[in-house]
């Protein structure tokens, strides 16, 4: 039966505003009751294996100013290289260890923070050893299709020298844009939509 034109009435047209955040991260949002914790908000437990660290940032506009109702998700391969995932036939990921984790941006400060594991290098499509990273989705307001880039760990030189995708970045004074800074125990990667520090994204 045909409903007539009236009967549905259009939804708030939004490209990643509050219902983000109230779907993926209903705690966070102050709707307590669906999680017991929102997912992806702990990657490690006691028995994870692997050197615990800490990845903290901000997602800037082109303006330098940090956007404070961003969602950043982050994957990455366990401590031996493997991923927590059906389609990894290399060998058993740790157990332990989700390998996926989602943070909503601070309200106050719009910084982000995860608490994971140093991951091991994996295989580039054509078998070379791609260096240690994590890779990182964001969506925000104003964003239409999720942004995705990786951050690389300043103490692989060697290996980020050598690593099929960096390598082939035609640009290479926007390589460090790709690099986390060590700040005391932590690694900071701040991601930069728009200017002159625009982080490299990737078409995936």
């Amino acid at each position: 039966m045909t409903q007539p034109l009236t009967y549905f009435k259009e939804s708030p047209s939004q490209t990643a505003g509050p219902y983000v955040h109230i779907g993926c991260t209903p705690n966070f949002s102050g709707l307590s009751g669906v999680f017991p914790k929102d997912l992806g908000s702990e990657m490690v437990s006691k028995s994870t294996e692997g050197q615990r660290i800490i990845i903290r940032g901000c997602v800037f506009d082109g303006t330098g100013t940090p956007i404070k109702d961003a969602l950043v998700e982050i994957w990455q391969a366990d401590a031996k290289g493997l991923y927590n995932s059906p389609s990894e036939t290399r060998g058993a990921a740790d157990p332990n260890f989700t390998g996926w984790g989602r943070c909503p941006s601070d309200m106050e400060t719009g910084e982000f923070v995860f608490n994971t594991i140093k991951p091991g290098s994996v295989p580039f499509k054509d078998g070379r050893p791609m260096a240690p990273h994590v890779t990182f989705w964001v969506v925000a307001r104003g964003i239409n299709l999720g942004l995705h880039t990786r951050m690389y760990f300043p103490d692989e030189e060697t290996a980020n020298a050598a690593d099929p995708i960096l390598t082939r970045i035609e640009h290479k004074h926007r390589v460090p844009t790709l690099i986390g800074k060590k700040v005391g125990d932590e690694y900071r990667f701040d991601i930069h939509l728009q200017g002159d520090n625009e982080t490299v994204f990737f078409d995936i």
